[in-house]
């Protein structure tokens, strides 16, 4: 596996914050790479030493094998795309795209031609002439896309770039993010606070926490196979059991996880209060007390549904009991 980006023991101090504290990271070329957590976990400290918009305190950074830590931004081979997109209102579509080439000196012509083959590459040959203003919230998304590629980077860092799409866009650009990654074979690392980004789009996904890196895996192993409790929680809303109950079940004294659509109404298991009910459309989520501590149901469309206060026996399969490092 040859490395796109790697870290070895980087740290970034902010006075007495540690935003990154001791991260190791190794990205393969050509992978879609998420880096997750909640807002001020050390993600996005992370892509702009990456970038070189930040300087390490200490450690090691590499990108294709070279070690960048004093090389400037526009000398790394990577490009970015910011969540607030940075275009320019009173350049068309086309300049703002070729506006790299231009300060690079690129000849109007050819930085032109180079500007429509990127906006074909992102499904917007055509619309060359237009403002951003004249453009939809997807569309001038993939505008700042295309900028970013016109300089064919070996790697993109895309900074939490749909979250100012609504619901329906987003789910519409992970899908055309991934086709478009795989379809140019170049590494994407991708930085969001969002679970579903992460594991629909990601190949591996890192999440962090507190500065530091809790666990690196492909989203099946984050989501079914959480390493720590936070990562449990975090991704995916999990039911984290405390160990003594944990223990009552297996004999072993660690935290575990079940996932609220493991968790079924049963003839007999663990009795249960209702503690609320809240309709979500596709499904019914079921908060739970069981004796003393709190648990979601995921109940499917079509299945019985208990009511607030009444008392209920729960249960899940065996195999859905994930338990953790003791």
């Amino acid at each position: 596996m040859t490395s796109a980006i790697r870290f070895s023991g980087v740290s970034r101090h902010f006075g007495d914050v540690k935003a990154v504290d001791g991260v190791d990271l190794d990205i393969a070329e050509g992978e879609f790479f998420a880096m997750l957590g909640p807002s001020g976990s050390g993600k996005t400290t992370c892509l702009r030493l990456i970038a070189g918009f930040e300087r390490p305190t200490s450690g090691t950074i590499e990108i294709f094998g070279k070690v960048v830590q004093d090389t400037p931004p526009y000398k790394r081979d990577v490009n970015t795309v910011f969540q607030d997109y940075a275009l320019f209102p009173h350049l068309n579509v086309r300049d703002n795209v070729a506006y790299g080439l231009m300060i690079a000196g690129l000849a109007k012509k050819n930085r032109h031609k180079s500007a429509d083959d990127a906006l074909e590459i992102v499904a917007l040959g055509g619309y060359g002439d237009r403002k951003p203003s004249e453009l939809s919230g997807g569309q001038r998304q993939r505008v700042a896309l295309a900028r970013a590629l016109i300089n064919q980077p070996k790697a993109l860092l895309l900074d939490e770039p749909l979250g100012a799409l609504d619901l329906k866009l987003r789910e519409q650009m992970q899908e055309e993010l991934k086709v478009l990654q795989r379809n140019l074979g170049i590494t994407f690392v991708f930085v969001t606070h969002d679970q579903s980004e992460a594991l629909s789009m990601a190949d591996r996904v890192a999440v962090f926490d507190a500065g530091k890196i809790i666990q690196v895996g492909t989203p099946e192993a984050i989501y079914y196979r959480p390493e720590r409790p936070f990562v449990a929680d975090f991704v995916g809303s999990s039911n984290v059991l405390p160990p003594e109950f944990v223990a009552k079940l297996t004999g072993t004294m660690a935290y575990g996880a079940v996932r609220p659509e493991a968790v079924y109404l049963a003839d007999h298991g663990h009795s249960a209060c209702v503690k609320t009910v809240s309709f979500l459309g596709t499904a019914t989520r079921v908060s739970l007390d069981v004796a003393g501590t709190p648990m979601t149901m995921l109940l499917p469309k079509g299945a019985l549904i208990p009511k607030s206060g009444e008392t209920v026996l729960i249960d899940w399969a065996a195999h859905d009991l994930h338990v953790m490092h003791p």
